[in-house]
């Protein structure tokens, strides 16, 4: 069994004097989903060929990837950047909401999920009641600064638009937008009138052409038929999340709200790792009725280490691995739903490890995709062609003939290649 630290970059490929390409990588000997060993030779942020393992030369960089399973990256739909990382011990108080330490958190947590193998993320930040636009601001400044590394989008999420009490939040939604928001969110489950918060967000994304994002828990199956209702035929689309209050409903019930969900084109944007800063959690979707109805159904992470969920960790391979043992789904079909499935839902191009993509990659030390799901410890993160995160776990045992009999990997072997190293 080959030592579980990736090897170091090849520079050798091009061969001797040869000028390299800065902007070109191979990908030498991964293992893709259905078998394969392949050479992936990316250039312009885009893959350029697939071919053979040993097959493709490049005058750039070549990383050696054997014992390497290589995926298209993840995407976050559902984190909330604003509140990351701020559960504290009791009695510690409050975290800071001054804008340096928002824009921090947002940040630190951003590259975190970054290293787990996301690239794209979905960011919902409140916005109106005292914090005002602060947050919102914070997290797009942080956006702008990660750029090259992952990208951030946000969602504005107030808490009340309808009446009167509601009419300061509606000026302050319309704002975040002009602002920079993206997509427009909310809570209507919070708001003293959830139809018409729904239909305010509605109305406000259609006016600006853009997609919807809201919270809801869900156990309300005449709220949800009203809001796929008023959503249906809407683009660029409607998310909802996380809907883990349709768990809780009779059988029947939740039957018909998943096929009204369906008819609407409304995606379900699930948190299998539990916790939501912005919604009352208890359980997860029922994953497995909603895709027999149809409805597409999306997973994220939510709450990162802050008061909804202490012990967070946005991983995008976790929420997969939880929806693969806990809700019935395989391998494939769970990886999907944190990775195709969420970029369609954010409106991102599609990826596939084939000529023509997006170089947006994910390779992750293992052979088979179940194993990868149980045990992901050492990942290598591509984003827009180039390698921007890299995590190394090194696995040692102490001597016994067991361990020298099952080849297991030890710190320091020497079967890393030319040009591999430790």
């Amino acid at each position: 069994m080959p030592d579980s630290r990736p090897r170091r970059p090849d520079d050798n490929a091009a061969g001797a004097g040869a000028p390299a390409d800065a902007s070109a990588l191979l990908l030498g000997g991964a293992r893709l989903v259905d078998g394969r060993a392949v050479d992936v030779r990316i250039s312009g942020g885009r893959i350029e060929a697939v071919g053979t393992a040993g097959s493709l030369t490049t005058r750039g960089t070549r990383l050696d990837l054997r014992g390497y399973l290589l995926l298209p990256a993840p995407a976050e739909p559902h984190a909330h950047g604003d509140t990351a990382l701020t559960a504290t011990t009791e009695g510690a108080g409050p975290a800071s909401q001054r804008p340096e330490d928002i824009r921090r958190r947002a940040t630190e947590a951003a590259l975190l999920q970054l290293s787990h193998g996301t690239t794209a993320i979905r960011a919902h930040v409140r916005v109106g009641d005292v914090q005002g636009l602060t947050s919102l601001e914070a997290v797009l400044e942080a956006g702008r600064s990660l750029r090259g590394l992952v990208d951030v989008t946000a969602v504005a999420v107030p808490r009340l638009l309808t009446g009167v009490a509601g009419a300061d939040g509606l000026a302050m939604l319309r704002e975040a937008v002009d602002m920079g928001a993206e997509v427009v969110g909310g809570c209507p489950d919070l708001d003293p009138d959830p139809a018409g918060y729904g239909e305010t967000v509605l109305n406000l994304a259609a006016a600006h052409g853009r997609p919807v994002d809201l919270h809801t828990d869900g156990e309300d199956p005449a709220r949800l038929a009203r809001l796929a209702a008023m959503a249906g035929g809407l683009r660029p689309g409607v998310s909802l999340g996380p809907c883990a209050g349709l768990s809780r409903l009779p059988g029947d019930a939740a039957a018909r709200t998943a096929d009204q969900l369906a008819a609407a084109a409304v995606t379900v944007v699930c948190l299998p790792q539990g916790g939501c800063s912005a919604a009352l959690i208890d359980g997860t979707a029922p994953v497995g009725l909603l895709r027999a109805a149809g409805v597409r159904v999306a997973a994220g992470s939510g709450a990162l280490r802050d008061a909804a969920n202490p012990v967070g960790r946005g991983d995008p391979l976790e929420a997969a691995y939880l929806l693969a043992s806990q809700s019935g789904l395989g391998p494939e079909h769970a990886y999907d739903a944190v990775s195709a499935t969420a970029r369609a839902v954010m409106g991102l191009p599609g990826v596939r490890v084939e000529a023509g993509f997006p170089a947006e990659l994910l390779a992750v030390r293992g052979d088979r995709l179940s194993g990868v799901l149980s045990l992901a410890y050492s990942r290598i993160v591509v984003h827009r062609g180039r390698v921007v995160a890299r995590t190394s776990a090194v696995r040692e045992y102490c001597d016994s003939e067991a361990a020298a009999a099952l080849d297991l990997p030890r710190q320091g072997r020497t079967d890393s290649g030319s040009g591999g190293g430790p």
